[in-house]
């Protein structure tokens, strides 16, 4: 296929700001592309399933140095034209514009299928001369392109396209496109089965590929493959927690660490993953022996919490402790000591070829009784207790508090699992801080004394469609010394690598860094996209286990305004 055709596609789509009409766009394409399912995920501006953390090593640098080079121009002149334009998309389109015109017409046109080659090679370079062999790929396509297609290309290696289609958008164009609903009602069904087949597979071409046979049902869990973990609301209190859940219930520790998906395919290898879908294998090995010496199966997938600890005290620490840990590539063996986990188990969604997403979880936490030897500090199961009084339930409460953990867990003992969803199977109690999950997406320099960090931060809450919605900007809670907390030096060197457009003071960032903000309560706000704001904001850690798809959602903001 053409790329310009896809190219088409991208502008049609950032021509309209309607989610219906974005739908109906996609549902019309999707048949142009049924024989090549996989470049659906190019709909999305990427290149592999959401599954595979698979990350191109492509800065905004890289990206200004490709198309210097492919224009054959100076370095800074892209930087003067970005510095106006604000998109390094609108730069290429912009400089390598005069340059085609110099060239005339190219004979052979640039091909879907030779983007996704080249940009697929990206992620698998490594060793000497890196830098030069993926600016070289870039180059090559850019040199390859129209000045439109230019454009896309250096969105698509940025991930921005700016077209506003997200995980919603699309799951409802397969729905539409596959399935022509008769009905809203037929279709609020059909969309339901995509989403349900998404959080199973976290792969929208083998959505797509089951979607057009009608075959759905037949997306199977597979160990080695990560799942959408199932989500928990918030309860107010304890009698809450029972109207939601039923009486009697099972209640666990909430941990504060951080939620994993153990995986052991047949093979016998073992991966861990977040629940944003990333592979932290290589950063926490001991998880996966304990998996293999301490778990009885051929196969299984656990959802899991790992829990750090004080290496001479035993005490459990918080989240933060142990946070760095994620995303570190070197020095393993000294973080292992310095930063110990212990894996806590508290669900099986899979085990020697069963699926278990439909057995009850009482059974399930029985099968969990029988195949985990525990081990203190290594892997135990999450305490737990089953009753239907409120009294005790308050007791375990304040033990779970008392020994560093974050509150409790309710859930309700029939309950299926079900990936991806937030519905009354079970429910968080924590104490009344409010806070949620919110997504950074631009900020701005400060003056003064905090001049040359970023500190002041726009956040996002996910739309009903998956669009990022303002819900206003946060300034506080970071710190001016590294040695007293998360500091504004360190956000804003985490967030200089993820700058997509500039303007004056503002930046505006790719939506990678999650962070959970404190919050007074939530109020309306016309000027925020969301329609609310939070009062007395303050931005209490990053949290780099969670991606886009864990933030706050519309409905939890508009509840928490509802309980007001």
């Amino acid at each position: 296929m053409d790329y310009s055709k896809l190219c088409d596609v991208y502008s049609e789509l950032e021509a309209t700001p309607s989610g219906l009409e974005k739908t109906d766009i996609l549902a019309g394409f999707l048949g142009k592309i049924r024989d090549n399912p996989e470049f659906i995920y190019l709909l999305r501006g990427q290149l592999f399933a959401d599954y595979e953390s698979k990350e191109l090593g492509i800065s905004v640098q890289l990206i200004i140095k490709a198309i210097a080079r492919a224009a054959g121009i100076l370095e800074d002149e892209v930087v003067d034209d970005f510095r106006k334009l604000g998109d390094l998309g609108d730069v290429a389109e912009k400089v390598l514009g005069k340059k085609k015109k110099q060239r005339g017409l190219f004979e052979k046109k640039l091909s879907v299928e030779k983007v996704l080659d080249n940009l697929r090679k990206l992620p698998e370079i490594d060793g000497a001369g890196t830098v030069d062999l993926k600016i070289g790929y870039i180059v090559d396509l850019l040199h390859s392109a129209t000045t439109v297609e230019a454009k896309y290309i250096v969105r698509t290696v940025l991930n921005d396209l700016k077209i506003g289609v997200g995980i919603g958008t699309l799951r409802d164009a397969i729905a539409v496109y596959c399935f022509e609903p008769k009905d809203l009602d037929d279709k609020k069904a059909c969309v339901k089965a995509v989403q349900e087949a998404y959080d199973k597979a976290t792969d929208f071409k083998e959505v797509f590929e089951r979607a057009c046979s009608d075959s759905l049902e037949k997306i199977k869990l597979m160990p080695g493959k990560p799942l959408k973990v199932m989500l928990f609301p918030k309860a107010k209190d304890v009698e809450d927690a029972f109207r939601i859940v039923g009486r009697p219930a099972a209640f666990e520790y909430k941990y504060d660490g951080f939620r994993v998906m153990v995986n052991k395919a047949k093979s016998g290898d073992v991966k861990i993953f977040t629940r944003a879908l990333e592979n932290v294998t290589k950063q926490f090995p001991e998880l996966s022996k304990y998996a293999e010496s301490h778990v009885l199966g051929d196969n299984f997938i656990l959802d899991c919490e790992a829990v750090g600890f004080d290496s001479a005290t035993g005490e459990y620490t918080d989240f933060q402790a142990i946070s760095q840990r994620i995303r570190r590539k070197h020095g393993i063996g000294e973080m292992m000591k310095s930063l110990p986990v212990e894996l806590v188990v508290f669900d099986v969604v899979f085990l020697d070829g069963d699926n278990l997403i439909d057995a009850p979880f009482e059974k399930r936490r029985k099968i969990l009784e029988r195949i985990v030897r525990t081990e203190e500090k290594k892997i135990v199961l999450a305490k737990q207790i089953v009753t239907g009084n409120s009294g005790e339930v308050e007791r375990f409460y304040d033990e779970a508090l008392d020994d560093n953990q974050e509150g409790l867990m309710g859930r309700r003992l029939d309950s299926p699992y079900k990936p991806g969803a937030r519905i009354g199977y079970a429910v968080k109690l924590k104490p009344e801080d409010n806070d949620f999950d919110l997504v950074i997406t631009g900020a701005e320099w400060g003056t003064g004394k905090r001049a040359g960090w970023l500190t002041s931060f726009d956040v996002a809450c996910s739309g009903e469609d998956g669009e990022l919605l303002g819900i206003g900007k946060v300034s506080t809670g970071l710190k001016e010394l590294k040695d007293e907390g998360l500091s504004f030096e360190e956000m804003t060197n985490m967030l200089e690598k993820v700058v997509l457009k500039a303007e004056g003071r503002h930046v505006e960032v790719k939506p990678e860094i999650v962070v959970s903000v404190q919050f007074q309560n939530v109020q309306k706000s016309p000027t925020n996209s969301s329609g609310f704001a939070l009062r007395f904001p303050r931005i209490l850690r990053v949290r780099p286990d969670r991606g886009i798809m864990d933030i706050a959602t519309i409905d939890e903001i508009e509840a928490e305004v509802e309980k007001n």
